[in-house]
This record gives C-alpha cells, sequence and structure tokens, in this order.
C-alpha cells in the first residue's frame, strides 16, 4: 500500500528532497572538517610566533632570507609592544649581524628602544651611545639617551646632553627644569631647608612643575609651601591637600580659596562651604561624614591621554614632563573602617 510507482509526480518529489538532504549533509559536515583542518593549520602557523626558534636556528632563518628584514622588524616590534623583549632583542641582534651599513644605526636605536624599556639601561646607554659616536646629530638618540641617565639618576650627564639638543635647535627648557629639579630633590649633601628654597627659586623663575615642586615642600615644610602657594595651582595638589596632616593646616589661606574651602569642607576639617561645582566634593560635603566614603585620584596625561593611578612628573608611556591632569573619584574608605574596628576591639 506504500508503494508509489515512478510515474507518480510524488516519487519526483521525494526523490528532489532526498537529493537536497543528501547534498546538505554532505555539505555540511565537509564544510566542519575543512573549518577543522582550517582551524589546524592557523594554529601550527602562529604555534610558529609562539615559540621563537632558537638562536641558531634564528640566525639561519635570518641568513637565508626567506623572509624580509622589514618582516623581521615588524615580527620583533610586535614581542617588544607585547611585553617579550628577550625574544624581540634576539630577533634585533640577529638582524644587526645581516644587515646593510646604511640601515644598521636604524636597527641599533629600536634595540636601544627596547633594552630601555625591557630595564636593560647600561645596554641601553651603550647602544646610544655608539649609534651618536658615527651620527651626532641624531636627536632620538639623544632623547632617549637622556631618559636612560635619569632613570639612572646620572642627573648631571643628562644635563649635559642638552647641550647638543640645543645645539639641535631643540626645546629644552622644561627638561632643564625638570631635570635639574630631581638633581636638587635626590642631592644628599644638600640641606632639606637648602632644598626647599633652591626649589622655590627655580619654580618662581620657571612657573613649571607646580606638582613636583609643592609636594617635596608641604612634606618638608608646610609653612613655606603654604606662604609661597599660587591658589590658582590649588586644584594640581588636591591629593597632597587630602593627604595632609591636620596640623599642617593654614586656615588663613583656605579661606581665600573657593577651592580649599570646597575640599576641606569635604574632608570634614572645616564647615565654610555648603555645596561645591565638583561633584564628588558635593556629594562629599552633604554626607558630612554619615558615610564611610572618600576622594579616589586618577591621573591622566594631556599629550597620550594615558591613565595612572598615581600622580607622575614625566609620563612614563609618552615622556611628556609636566602633562598630569587629575581626575576625582569616590571610593571606600578602608582606612576610616580599619581604625573603627581597631577601636571597638579596645
Amino acid at each position: 500500500m506504500f508503494y508509489i510507482g515512478f510515474r507518480d509526480p510524488l516519487f519526483s518529489v521525494i526523490i528532489f528532497f532526498t537529493i537536497i538532504f543528501v547534498i546538505t549533509f554532505f555539505s555540511y559536515w565537509w564544510g566542519r572538517y575543512r573549518r577543522k583542518e582550517d582551524s589546524t593549520h592557523l594554529d601550527k602557523f602562529l604555534q610558529q610566533f609562539r615559540t621563537l626558534p632558537t638562536q641558531n636556528e634564528l640566525k639561519i632563518l635570518i641568513s637565508k632570507g626567506e623572509l624580509s628584514e622589514k618582516s623581521w622588524l615588524l615580527l620583533a616590534a610586535s614581542y617588544s609592544k607585547n611585553g617579550d623583549y628577550e625574544k624581540s632583542i634576539e630577533i634585533y641582534n640577529e638582524i644587526l649581524k645581516v644587515t646593510e651599513q646604511q640601515k644598521v644605526y636604524d636597527t641599533m636605536f629600536l634595540l636601544g628602544k627596547t633594552y630601555f624599556k625591557a630595564g636593560f639601561l647600561e645596554r641601553s646607554r651603550q647602544m646610544f651611545l655608539e649609534i651618536l659616536k658615527f651620527n651626532p646629530r641624531t636627536p632620538q638618540a639623544l632623547h632617549y639617551l637622556l631618559l636612560v641617565y635619569e632613570y639612572m639618576r646620572d642627573y648631571k650627564a643628562a644635563l649635559d646632553v642638552l647641550e647638543p639638543l640645543d645645539e639641535l635647535n631643540e626645546d629644552i627648557l622644561l627638561d632643564k627644569v625638570y631635570l635639574t629639579a630631581l638633581a636638587l630633590i635626590n642631592d644628599v649633601k644638600l640641606a632639606q631647608e637648602e632644598k626647599a628654597q633652591k626649589l622655590l627659586n627655580l619654580y618662581k623663575d620657571s612657573n613649571k612643575l607646580t606638582y613636583m615642586v609643592f609636594e617635596y615642600l608641604f612634606r618638608v615644610d608646610p609653612q613655606t609651601a603654604w606662604k609661597n602657594l599660587n591658589l590658582d595651582n590649588a586644584e594640581l595638589l588636591a591629593e597632597v591637600f587630602w593627604r595632609m596632616d591636620s596640623k599642617d593646616l593654614n586656615l588663613d589661606i583656605i579661606a581665600k580659596s573657593n577651592y580649599l574651602q570646597e575640599l576641606f569642607s569635604a574632608r570634614g576639617d572645616i564647615a565654610l562651604a555648603k555645596r561645591s561645582s565638583v561633584f564628588e566634593l558635593d556629594v562629599l560635603i552633604g554626607l558630612q561624614g554619615r558615610a564611610n566614603a572618600t576622594l579616589s585620584f586618577e591621573y591622566v596625561c594631556k599629550n597620550c591621554k594615558g591613565t595612572y593611578p598615581f600622580a607622575f612628573n614625566r609620563c612614563s608611556s609618552c615622556h611628556t614632563i609636566d602633562s598630569a591632569m587629575i581626575e576625582y573619584g569616590l571610593s571606600k574608605d578602608f582606612i576610616k573602617e580599619f581604625s573603627e574596628e581597631n577601636n571597638s576591639f579596645q
């Protein structure tokens, strides 16, 4: 009774759908097989870049010239960007052995930068000095050599680098002020009072490095810092004021600044401000200590927009000086909470 004759139109319909099913079935499984094969080939390809060949294998690969020098440079730059400096350094060193003479200094510069990022400051210094030995008019190498000396805390050598940069018409004014201030702060032979006075003179002459100078002054001589503070720059020192001991406050100067009134009212030291244009300060003023909240701070570089949880005088990413902008936040006051818990056990 289930028999259908081959002349019956229904028979053709069944055959048609059967053919479609068979084609679809095989297409689906063939597609899955091909995707699996492609994935396997891709994993094998990527594995070549995840595991760097040994030094001998790398030397053979680069000397064969199967990949162009540009490709190897891109690969080394990729490793460096991902923080795998060891692989990047090995590639640059092998490229230097086979590269043409006119391109060798470009590769040396890249190698010197990678040494610097990896923290091998002495090797980086040697590499940039080697470049400058044969190409003294290379401002990029001079700038990095200055950074190397700064990180090595050899501020005299860093200041000496400014002379050839000045001859190359590079703007060195801010670098000179910054390095001079660093040298003063780290000079163990000077007394704190002498350091403070010299830093203050440097600030008055340049009107730069407000945070760097006054963070040090408020730490060692709060009275002198209050006396010389430009209230227009008070917001740059928000975190310094927020962490300041109550005994070091100068209420007469605070009363002259609307911003300082708002800040210290939010902190709970005074009650001179009822509102604030800064949202976070306004919230803390309204709470009046009824909630366990405090200000938190972040710093954004004006140049590269990098964000950091701590204040900086030179951006660690783009190396720009005095480019920090402060941003406020609200967070739980763990110090207050810990203090209250300790008191409850007494």
